[in-house]
């Protein structure tokens, strides 16, 4: 029996927008026109407002560690030989929190607060997964 892989989004209609932002290195969100708030994970109304006037917006891509955790050891054999990595909630700039991965730091040297921007990391053929690192 094979070994599970790492799992691979599956763009939905509704988040498709999101996944082309990635490909062509933006990060987008929904924004809604009627408060102005962003908002992220998509969906197909405002969560602040109710309003269903949503558009998809490039950001600034940076933000904070508000969280973290350090995975030390996966059931999934496909994410062994990443451990340790870090997993952690992103404040973004624009006011949405992400979970994602954060790179280009030993696990142990992460502190919240610290500021990242994000990065995009090939997963699959025709995804690119935002990711962040410090600035």
């Amino acid at each position: 029996m094979d070994a599970p892989g790492k799992l691979i989004p599956v763009p939905t209609q509704e988040t498709a927008p999101f996944w082309e932002g990635c490909k062509a290195g933006e990060l987008r969100l929904q924004r809604c026109a009627d408060c102005g708030r962003y908002q992220f994970p998509p969906q197909s109304f405002c969560r602040s407002c109710a309003g269903g006037r949503l558009a998809w917006s490039a950001t600034s891509g940076c933000g904070k560690v508000l969280s973290y955790t350090i995975v030390y050891w996966s059931p999934n054999p496909a994410y062994a030989a990443d451990a340790p990595y870090s997993l952690a909630l992103i404040q973004l700039n624009e006011g949405p929190r992400m979970l994602t991965n954060v790179t280009g730091c030993p696990p142990r040297q992460l502190q919240i607060g610290m500021e990242v921007k994000v990065v995009f990391e090939q997963c699959g053929p025709a995804i690119m997964l935002p990711k962040f690192q410090p600035l």
